[in-house]
Order: C-alpha cells, then structure tokens, then sequence
C-alpha cells in the first residue's frame, strides 16, 4: 500500500497484518464492546500525508480515510482474513463485468449524501476518480490510471475536462472501460482514488485543508502537524453502510509527539489518556508492558508489510546487477532486527512478498549464517563488478529514531566492503512524497510495502512494473524497467484465475530478486498498548496491522 509503502502517519504503522489481540486478565480489555458516545484519542509521532485522499496512500492515512471518505466498495470489518474480504460500500454490490471482464458497471445505493446535504450521485464518484490522472493531485494508489483506459494526453478533470472511459448513463450508474480484462477490478474500486468528489471541486490543495465527507465523521478542527479533529456528520446514514459502526461521537489527534512520550502516557493511563489509541510501541519499552496490569492492554500481530531497502538502478553503480547483489549478501538482518527492538517487534524478510500474501514463496536468495551477512562473497561480487575499492552511497529515511537505527546498522554492515553511507533524513509527513519523486531520489530508501488487498497484484507489479515510472508518486522506487519482469506481469495479469495469479507471482518475486533491486529486510510486527476505556478494538489485516478505526470506541462514554 501506498504507493502502499511503510508509513508512520497516525498509528506509526502501514497496509496489511495485524491478526492477533495479546489481552489477558481479568478487566474487560480492548476487545471489549464499544459503546456510543465520548471521544477517541489518539496520540501520533506524525501528520497524515495527505487528507486528500487522491494524494494520500499509506496504511495509517488509509484507515483513518475510511472514517470520513466512502468508496465503491471497501475492507470489511473485522479480525483477520474477514477483515480483508472486498465488500459493497457505496455501491450495492461489488460490480458487474461485461466485455470479456474489460467493462465494469456499478449502481449507487439511495440515500447518499454529502456532509454539504447533496445527494452522492454517480457523476460525482466519476469526477473523484478523474482527479486520478491529474500529475500534482493524483499521486496517491495507481490503479485507477494503471487501469482504466484513458486517452495519453488526460491530465485529470481540472485541466482535460471530461473523460470519455467513465460514463454515468444516470445518477445511480456508473460504468468504466478498462485497457484489459481485470478479475478483481471490484477490490480496485476501494482503492481511496475512487472517493466521490463533488463535480468542480477539489482542486489543488482544496481537500487537504478541507475534506468533503461522505463517511460517518467530518473534519472539525485542522492544525497542520500539531491536531485534527472529527465530529459526526449527520449527513451519514447508519442504513446505507454495513461496515462501519461509528460508536464514538469523534475522534481526537494529536500529532508531533515523541515516541518515548506517547509510550510514557500509555503507560500511564491518567485522564484522557484512558481513551487512547497510539501506534507500535518503542523498542525501549517493550520490557516494561509485560507487567500483568499492562498486558491487559496489549494487543499484538504482524503488520503483513515488507521493510526494505530499494536501490536505485539508475545511479552508478547500482545500475549493476552485482553491485546490488553484493549489498544484498553483506546487510547484516540480524543487527537491522535488533535495531527495531529485535523479535518482539519483527521478523527477518528474505523475499519481497510478506507471509500474509497469497502464493508467496518462502525462500532466501541470498543466504548468510543466522542472516548476518556474508561480507567476503559481497566482496567477490564487488571485485568482479570492478569496486573492489568502494563507492559512497546516500541512503534516504525518515525522520524517527527506529529508522535511524536501522540506517545506522546498514551503515556499519556495509563499512568492510569501503562503501560510504551517508543518511539523508527527511521528514516524516513528506517523506514518501519526496522520494516518490524521481528527481529527487538519492541512491538507496528504506521503506516498505503492504498489499492493498489480498492479492499479488498489489505487491510486485506496483513496486517493480517499469512501465508504470512516473516523475512524481512513483511506486517503483528502485525504477526497475526489465523486459522480462514487464513481461512476465502482463502475462500474469491476463490470468483470470485469481489464485493462479498468486502462485505466479511467488514465482516472480524469485526472478525480480535475481536482480537485486532491493535488499527486503524485515516483516514488522506490531506490538500496541491501548488505554484502558478503550473497546471494540481488533487489528486489521488491510490497514498496517493497526486498529481498525472504524469499529474502535470507548466501554464507558461517560468517563
């Protein structure tokens, strides 16, 4: 997800995992009933990207968009594999395909509306998806525009008008032309670039001030960086939406917080902490929620991304394949695990899918002893590709103390080979905008990726398809453009099978990581402590393994 990438905005976290809630005890835990009424906090280290949900596309933005933002369908609600099954939102089903599965038509429900009072209609749903193809607006989840067949010139409502591919016969209908058959076009549809806007509006920077909302909560209060608040759109009608259940009266944030103080007043639980929710816990303060009153409030599971370390193959010298084959071998996972606090809090990623993704092969391309690294047959690639001498290397990251670590261990693994790392810290809100950006790409990021839904089709192709490289919201960080790779992706996406689709793809992810274009590193665990009025939570297999914010309430409003 993000550009499904890694991202740290409102729970610290990103896309899929998530499937286990660690209470235990005697009081009623996390998982308890949510009740209606009161107010949910949350205590955040960074912003949201973006508000605009054609710009945002992390985990952590994902899941708080379904609290103000409808779409044509969406994720369930609920734990586990449930959770990430593909159900109607705004529509009344999950589509219709005709014309071999390249047309696919769907029916607005009644009752619809907008905060303003207008009625949702299909002409409006058009114009959100058209913001898509717009080169400043439309740099959040690709599909629409991988997908959908547009004219090579359409640059997106506000500067090309109409476009002809998605047509509205009437108010409740709503039928796109596609460039190929797509099997799972009705999970598409749930992607947040397929939010309604209503017709003429949203240019620019309009909905990153200012949301329109057509979900169950409406922005009240905005601070860029520092607070962001939501209170009950009483447009929304609970009959219309089967998926979320709105029990608080509104939501709360509070963003630019220290992770060691966010932890600290978990921990400690006084006041309006009680109805918190925060993201994964630090490191350093794993140890001290094992206490039995603490571990009543834990809640714990992998996150179902992948961390990793792209390299760009347009820079000398990783445009050479052993180069970046030696970076692979010499990385030692080992001290890169010990940096997020170890196994507590993550995995060690041999392969580019997570374990979460269907038919994804477990396998390790470039194996060490206990995965420490294997600097003296790095060093033989390194002599034969001719930097035997070394080379620097300019590694982008975000602006966190966990990242840090992580960059300072790559930094120390890779010294033996005389390869230079200097850490380049951006920050946090704009970091994957920036180097989602070629211009602005150095030689290396650390990041990650999480399914958008269940499939492959949402790992290998958005991160390695070279023919989907844009100047800005570019996904392929590492700008892989193999033939054989884009071949193999559109010989895929022709299946119509979706599970032999999957099992292809663990394939592909062996011939992509024969190349090297990035080094995978961790798959994440999450690892939360909430407070202690907190109820109706669960972890989301689709959003990061955080919390699911639209089931999340308090057990006592009156507190």
């Amino acid at each position: 997800m993000l550009v499904g990438m890694v991202a740290s905005a409102a729970l610290a976290l990103t896309a899929c995992g998530g499937n286990g809630n660690g209470a235990t005890g005697d009081s009623a835990g996390p998982g308890s009933k949510a009740v209606q009424g009161g107010t949910v906090q949350v205590l955040a280290n960074a912003a949201f990207s973006h508000l605009d949900p054609a710009r945002g596309f992390d985990g952590g933005v994902n899941n708080f968009y379904r609290l103000i933002y409808r779409t044509l369908t969406t994720q369930g609600a609920a734990p586990g594999a449930e959770g990430t099954k593909i159900v109607p939102d705004l529509a009344t089903d999950t589509g219709k395909a005709s014309d071999g599965g390249k047309t696919w038509t769907f029916t607005l429900k009644d009752g619809l509306f907008f905060e303003t009072g207008a009625p949702i209609t299909s002409a409006d749903v058009k114009w959100g998806v058209s913001r898509a193809w717009d080169p400043e607006v439309g740099i959040g989840s690709p599909y629409a525009k991988q997908l959908i067949d547009a004219p090579a010139s359409y640059q997106g409502p506000y500067k090309s008008g109409d476009l002809p591919t998605i047509t509205t016969p009437d108010a409740k209908t709503i039928v796109f032309k596609l460039k190929k058959p797509f099997a799972d076009f009705g999970s598409v549809v749930a992607q947040n670039t397929f939010t309604p806007v209503p017709k003429g509006q949203g240019e620019g920077n309009q909905l990153d001030g200012k949301p329109i909302a057509s979900g169950p909560y409406k922005v009240s209060e905005f601070k860029p960086g520092a607070a962001l608040k939501l209170v009950r759109n009483d447009k929304w009608d609970k009959k219309t939406d089967a998926v979320r259940s709105a029990n608080p009266d509104g939501f709360q944030w509070t963003f630019g917080l220290d992770p060691a103080t966010i932890d600290e007043r978990m921990i400690a639980g006084q006041g309006t902490d009680g109805d918190a929710i925060a993201g994964s816990v630090a490191a350093a303060s794993v140890a001290r929620i094992q206490t039995p009153q603490l571990k009543q409030r834990t809640m714990t599971g992998i996150n179902g991304c992948t961390t990793y370390m792209g390299l760009n193959t347009t820079k000398k010298p990783f445009d050479n394949v052993k180069v970046r084959q030696a970076i692979n071998l010499a990385v030692n996972k080992q001290t890169v695990r010990d940096a997020v606090g170890g196994s507590a809090l993550a995995d060690i990623a041999t392969s580019i899918q997570p374990p979460s993704v269907a038919g994804r092969v477990d396998y390790d391309p470039y194996p060490s002893p206990d995965h420490k690294g294997d600097v003296e047959a790095a060093r033989k690639l390194l002599t034969e590709a001719g930097f035997e001498a070394g080379f620097p290397l300019t590694l982008d990251i975000r602006a966190q103390p966990k990242m840090q670590a992580m960059a300072v261990a790559i930094q120390q693994a890779l010294e033996p080979l005389k390869i230079t790392v200097k850490i380049n810290t951006i920050d946090t809100a704009t970091y994957y905008e920036v180097i989602g950006t070629t211009s602005q790409q150095h030689d290396a990021a650390i990041t990650g990726w999480c399914p958008d839904w269940p499939s492959g089709a949402t790992f290998l192709p958005p991160l390695f398809d070279g023919r989907n490289i844009t100047p800005k919201g570019n996904s392929n960080l590492a700008q892989l453009n193999d033939p054989g790779v884009n071949a193999k992706i559109t010989e895929i996406s022709e299946l119509t099978d979706v599970q032999a689709a999957n099992t292809a793809y663990g394939e592909l992810d062996k011939q992509i990581m024969a190349l090297a274009p990035v080094v995978p590193l961790l798959y994440e665990k999450v690892l939360m402590l909430v407070g202690s009025n907190i109820g109706g939570a669960y972890l989301h297999d689709g959003y990061s393994g955080g919390i699911d914010l639209v089931s999340v309430g308090l057990q006592n409003a009156g507190k």
